[in-house]
């Protein structure tokens, strides 16, 4: 029979365990737990997503390889934002019988070429596997980190610059692209932006490449001002409003900072609003003193930005830079599971 035409169903657990267990390193699977060391000094770090087909992918938008990419990737995003290094994952599938061992190969590359961004080759140490009625993809990831080198939410100091990583509004770009592709609110993208939209969204980069800066400025300054900071998965604005009420502090965005959209022809009130509640970006928000806040810019290369700054009113505001066109930050806006649509 064509591989690629063979179902779960032909197959069974067994088959499919075995399937799986080809991307896993032998001398650590074959119990009923994986033993990850963990050397003295350092924290655990634990993180755990999941994806659902029909509300986090979608045949229309990611291959299976695309979802097995970014179901890795949402989890090193994680463990990126607690500067901790990532040293496994686990990958759990609930998968209907009919589905192709093919779609299931395509996943497990995705993930296996994921876990290589940034040098780290993070060995998947395990997981589990059932029959569903919907593709369900959950991932747990496993890091280290010295205590006096983690990032937290809730350290963020007054006057200290916030900064993101990288362009935000790109994926949510990507995203309208592949749902949308003829619509004519796209047409005066450049074809190369298109692309690299669409990468954005199927094939975002965590962001390990930064880990061992921010360890190295957690050790050096933490004592007297330690950087907070998360994710951006979420969206911007998300982040941003996390930080400011883990921390008891508010914000000033500059308008001007959040609009790289509009370099690709959108208009601007597409691109502010992409910008702060489009998601999926896979960045981070970071609260740091102003001189380190520059030198990360730099480090973090094309898109990053410095984007306000801390305030001791409890606000969250986008302000042009006479401050005028003054306008409060509504994380509803973005995406929120449960919610009524």
């Amino acid at each position: 029979m064509e591989q690629a035409k063979i179902l779960i169903q032909e197959i069974g657990e067994a088959g499919l365990l075995r399937l799986v267990q080809g991307f896993c390193p032998p001398d650590v699977i074959g119990n009923d737990a994986a033993v990850c060391a963990v050397r003295d000094g350092y924290s655990l770090v634990v993180t755990a997503d999941m994806l659902v087909d029909g509300v986090h992918f979608s045949d229309r938008t990611t291959s299976a390889y695309d979802v097995g990419w970014r179901s890795i990737a949402a989890n090193l995003s994680d463990i990126a934002a607690m500067a901790a290094t990532p040293i496994g994952v686990t990958i759990s599938l609930g998968l209907p019988p009919t589905t192709p061992v093919a779609w299931v190969k395509g996943l497990y590359r995705g993930a296996a070429d994921c876990l290589q961004v940034g040098g780290f080759a993070v060995p998947i140490v395990g997981g589990d596997v059932c029959s569903a009625p919907v593709r369900t993809v959950s991932i747990s990831a496993f890091g280290e980190v010295k205590p006096e080198s983690e990032l937290r939410r809730a350290t963020a100091c007054v006057g200290d610059a916030i900064v993101m990583t990288g362009m935000h509004g790109l994926s949510r770009l990507g995203l309208a692209l592949l749902l949308e592709p003829e619509r004519e609110a796209w047409r005066s993208v450049e074809f190369n932006d298109q692309q690299r939209a669409i990468a954005a969204h199927q094939r975002p980069r965590p962001r390990l490449d930064l880990v061992p800066h921010l360890q190295k400025w957690q050790e050096i300054y933490g004592d007297g001002h330690t950087i907070a900071g998360m994710d951006s998965s979420d969206g911007l604005a998300d982040a941003i409003e996390q930080i400011c009420r883990a921390s008891g502090v508010g914000a000033i965005l500059w308008r001007d900072r959040l609009l790289d959209l509009m370099a690709m022809n959108l208009s601007e009130s597409r691109a502010l609003e992409w910008a702060l509640y489009g998601g999926e970006d896979f960045e981070l928000v970071l609260c740091l003193p102003a001189l380190l806040a520059h030198e990360l810019v730099q480090l973090a290369g094309n898109g990053a930005a410095i984007i306000g700054e801390v305030t001791r009113s409890p606000d969250i505001a986008v302000l042009d830079r006479d401050h005028t066109n003054r306008i409060l930050l509504d994380r509803r806006q973005g995406f929120q599971h449960f919610s009524v649509q």
